[in-house]
């Protein structure tokens, strides 16, 4: 049985770990963590035609949330079929908060 989805998921099934396993190699440089344990994943959808995956800041103003999109884009096109769109998109509703945090980076920032 596998651990409850770290995000919202709508696709084909076999690319959900895939997708899950880049995301969580871009890191948020200023602490050194995941985004998606950090909790910036809002969702990925895949259709036929893209993966779309809605991304937040911790803060509107992050210094290095162009750098995280781009990771986040790169990761994600070592794993998305070629005939895919990727759609990083950055949304700020609903605003992020430490309850978005995973369990492990709640343990790492000593909550």
């Amino acid at each position: 049985m596998t651990a409850a989805a770290p995000f919202p998921y709508d696709g084909p099934e076999h690319l959900r770990e895939p997708l899950a396993a880049a995301l969580s190699r871009v890191v948020d440089p200023e602490i050194s963590m995941n985004i998606v344990d950090v909790g910036l994943v809002y969702g990925v959808t895949v259709d036929a035609a893209r993966a779309h995956v809605r991304i937040t800041m911790t803060s509107a103003a992050c210094p290095v949330a162009e750098l995280i999109m781009d990771e986040a884009e790169a990761e994600l096109d070592k794993v998305v079929p070629a005939e895919l769109l990727i759609r990083v998109e950055l949304v700020w509703e609903p605003p992020w908060s430490p309850a978005r945090m995973s369990l492990r980076a709640k343990r790492f920032m000593g909550w």
